[in-house]
Parts: structure tokens; sequence; C-alpha cells
């Protein structure tokens, strides 16, 4: 299936990778000889290492003392050999925001709006960035990424809803070809899917996705399991807020069914879904949540036996001991030239 979700060109940010199958262009110019490698230097390599984000708790809280020697990890059902564990609190994280502004969150995005500003103000670093993307009929980024907690604030606070009448809607963050029938289209499948694929998967490091939503989605060209492998491959930590005007749903005789999606997405990358209501209390509760887990990260590195590049999905199973839930993503894609799975030799 050809799916045509693009970004305009002027909205890019970064350009294409030339393909590692291409010849190298012709040159007459001799070779340079490589440069040394200063102290203290880090030089990237590929060396096929599989990096695993994750969070224990038992039932005290969290548990920030474990050591490499006190968990196991298995791909497919075959142990492997870990290669360092180490907290990472510090690393530089990318936040993906997105906002739901259909019609069905027209009670509770001012909700969205204070906390999710608030929750950008506490985290973020002047090593971190963060990019925030709206979805309804359309699927729109409202700001780029940057480190700007007030540019990031203000974008938030422009956001506006946007119900369709039944012959607008178009797809594709900035625009696209093709309409949604449903008047109160919701993409948020599509806004999944282009986070991850168009945004984060280029990036390195810590990536989280936030997703302010009842859940619902109606319209979107792609489906729940399209969105959760674009995460999967981007290696993203996907965290649903389930925010919902039940009231409203009730006065229209409908149900609510968001829930389950959601879950699905959150428990395959390694995230949670909250459910808040339309609690103003409970959806800063949420965020806090977030920050929580996110200063008490583990990173667990491991070169798989299975060393082919096919592009399958492996299963990722992760053991600290009895008394201990583990949040973690369940498995990756053996994607060639995988950025994210690249390891660093120090």
């Amino acid at each position: 299936m050809l799916v045509l979700l693009v970004w305009p060109a002027a909205r890019l940010c970064a350009q294409d990778a030339p393909s590692p199958d291409a010849p190298p262009p012709p040159s007459n110019a001799p070779a340079a000889a490589p440069e040394p490698i200063a102290s203290g230097e880090t030089l990237k390599i590929n060396v096929n290492l599989v990096n695993v984000y994750f969070s224990v708790r038992d039932k005290n809280g969290f548990v920030t003392s474990l050591r490499k020697d006190d968990c196991q990890v298995a791909e497919d059902h075959n142990p492997q050999v870990i290669k360092r564990m180490t907290q990472e609190k510090n690393l530089p994280l990318t936040i993906g925001i997105l906002l739901d502004t259909s019609g069905s969150q027209t009670n509770v995005l001012p909700l969205e709006q204070d906390s999710g500003a608030r929750f950008l103000r506490e985290v973020l670093t002047p090593k971190d960035e963060a990019f925030l993307i709206s979805f309804d009929v359309n699927v729109d980024l409202l700001s780029d990424f940057t480190n700007s907690p007030r540019e990031l604030a203000r974008a938030i606070n422009k956001a506006s809803i946007n119900s369709a009448s039944s012959s607008a809607g178009v797809p594709g963050i900035g625009g696209g070809p093709f309409p949604v029938n449903n008047p109160r289209g919701t993409l948020l499948y599509d806004a999944v899917y282009l986070a991850a694929h168009d945004k984060l998967q280029s990036q390195t490091g810590r990536k989280v996705m936030i997703i302010l939503t009842d859940g619902q989605d109606e319209g979107s060209q792609l489906k729940i399991k399209d969105a959760i492998e674009a995460a999967q491959k981007a290696n993203v930590i996907v965290y649903p807020i389930l925010i919902a005007d039940r009231e409203m749903y009730l006065s229209q005789g409908e149900i609510y069914m968001g829930s389950s999606a959601m879950s699905q997405l959150a428990s395959a990358t390694g995230g949670r879904a909250i459910n808040v209501g339309n609690s103003g209390r409970k959806l800063e509760d949420a965020f806090d949540q977030i920050q929580d887990e996110l200063r008490t990260q583990y990173l667990l590195s491991y070169t798989p036996t299975n060393k082919n590049a096919d592009g399958t999905y492996r299963k990722i199973d992760l053991d600290c001991g009895k008394g201990f839930k583990i949040q973690a993503r369940k498995g990756y894609y053996a994607v060639p030239n995988d950025s994210d799975n690249a390891g660093t030799i120090e």
C-alpha cells in the first residue's frame, strides 16, 4: 500500500541520507588522510548494539540501585550478554507532544494546554528538545524542535479546536491530497506515525512521545499496528494521557472506547497509558509521573547473537528479579543502518 503522508518541503528539518548502496561520487582529488581523534573524544561506529531504556519499580516505588549483573535479557527467548547498563537520567531527551484538537476535546483543551506547558517548563533542560503537533481532521506541526519552553508554550496556547465539515479534512502534517468523509475526523494513528517516522526516527538518545487525547481515531489512513510499528522502529517511548469529556459522549448517545488501542501502543513501546478522565488535578499528576519515570531510567545495551539485519521483529524479554516490575519496550525491528541502535566506543 502506498502511503502518501508527507511534510511540506519548507518544514523538513533534515536532508535525506544517501543510499548505502549508491556508488561514491567521482573525484579526482587525492584522498584525505584521516584526522586523529582527540583525547577524550567519542568515536561513534556501528557495532550493532541494541539499546533498551527501561524503569524498574517494586512495592516501594522506583528502584535506582540496580547493576548490570542484577538483570538478564533475552531476544526471541535466546539469552544475550549485557554489554552495559547505566542510569541515564541526564542523557539528552527529545520529546514530541501530540495534542488532540478534534471536536470531542472542546471542553478539556484548556486543561491540556495549561498542564502541557507546565510539564515542558519543568522537564526541559538546555540540552533537550521538544516539538508540538496537533491533530484533528489535519495533522499540523505547531512547533518544530526547540529547547525553549516559552516558544513551546506559545505554540500550545495557540492550538484550537478544529471540527471538519463532511467535505473537508486533509491528513498529512501541513496538508495532503485525500479527504476524510467523517465530519468529526480525528487522525490519531496518522499523527503517531508521522511524529515517529518523520520527526523522531532520525534522532538519537532518549525519545518520548506524549499524546493528549481521548484515544478515539476517526478517519486515519493508517491503522494502530502501523503507528505501533513506526514508534518501535524509532525506539520512542509513548505515553498516551487519556483525557476525555465522558459527559459529552453520553449526551450524544455514544460509547467511549478510546483506551484499548492506546494501551497497546504504550505497552509495546515501554510507556504507560494514563487515564485522567476530565480532571485537571489528575492530568498534572500524570505529567508528574512521567517526569519521575524519565529521571529514573536505565539504559541497557547488548550485541544480539542474531546479527542478520533482515528487518524482522525481535522480541525482548528483560528480567531483574522477583518483585520488580519492568517497564520497557517489547522488542525492535532489525533494520540495517539503524542509527538508534548504533553503539559508541569511548
